[in-house]
């Protein structure tokens, strides 16, 4: 996607995620481009690029409307992502890492400990973080040696919120997502360990807690009914 695509897909999911664009809110082609100073067919990119993200909808024939996304939704999606990955996990663990997957996971711990270790984290940060966490589940899926894990968690990414590439933040409590993130990237520390120890069981176990943490996210966008649930996803 270009430079342009990219710029207004980003920022119309933070305009989802913050309810500026609430959901059943119709969205066309030429207002939008004329919002953002482009021209149609990065609009046009973006908008197909969240309808297979699950954010926006088809309305009739013309233009798209945004999705309403319940934490139901989402918590079936992540437990999905958490059974694959754990799975992953497991048999990446029982078949042994190659020297490159552990050089590779090495690095994003290291890549990692360097964002927090400085006791908080910038929206800039938590961007790094969501490059070295792809790398980090990319590394994983491909190292069980499975193809099927990685066809179904093509077709899961689909629904709302299920992708490892979704990233949630919350602008008004950095605090508290460096406290979040960095658990996270603890629980990476965790799940290497077992993968270079070769305990399956536990790294299975620790994959899938490792998912299903991603539903605590939900937390930030409810409000009083879960239908107010919005979703923001880095791209990928």
């Amino acid at each position: 996607m270009s430079k342009p695509g990219q710029t207004v897909l980003v920022a119309l999911r933070k305009m989802i995620a913050s309810g500026e664009l609430p959901a059943g809110e119709r969205l066309m082609e030429v207002p939008t481009a004329e919002l953002f100073g482009v021209s149609r067919m990065p609009v046009r990119m973006a908008f197909r690029t969240l309808e297979q993200e699950g954010l926006l909808v088809r309305h009739g024939g013309r233009g798209f409307q945004v999705r309403s996304v319940s934490t139901q939704d989402i918590a079936g999606a992540v437990e999905v992502r958490g059974v694959l990955e754990g799975l992953a996990a497991r048999q990446s663990a029982e078949r042994g890492l190659t020297a490159q997957a552990c050089e590779q996971l090495q690095r994003c711990l290291a890549d990692g400990d360097a964002l927090f270790d400085k006791g908080y984290v910038t929206e800039q940060d938590l961007e790094v973080y969501h490059d070295l966490n792809m790398r980090f589940h990319q590394v994983i899926v491909e190292g069980s040696g499975n193809p099927a894990i990685a066809d179904a968690l093509a077709r899961n990414d689909h629904l709302p919120f299920a992708s490892v590439s979704a990233l949630a933040v919350d602008r008004n409590d950095m605090a508290r997502e460096y406290r979040r993130f960095n658990y996270a990237h603890m629980q990476h520390h965790a799940i290497v360990d077992a993968l270079i120890s070769r305990q399956g069981a536990r790294a299975e176990a620790l994959m899938r807690e490792h998912a299903n943490a991603t539903l605590r996210y939900a937390e930030i966008f409810s409000a009083s009914s879960a239908e107010r649930l919005k979703v923001i996803q880095r791209p990928d």
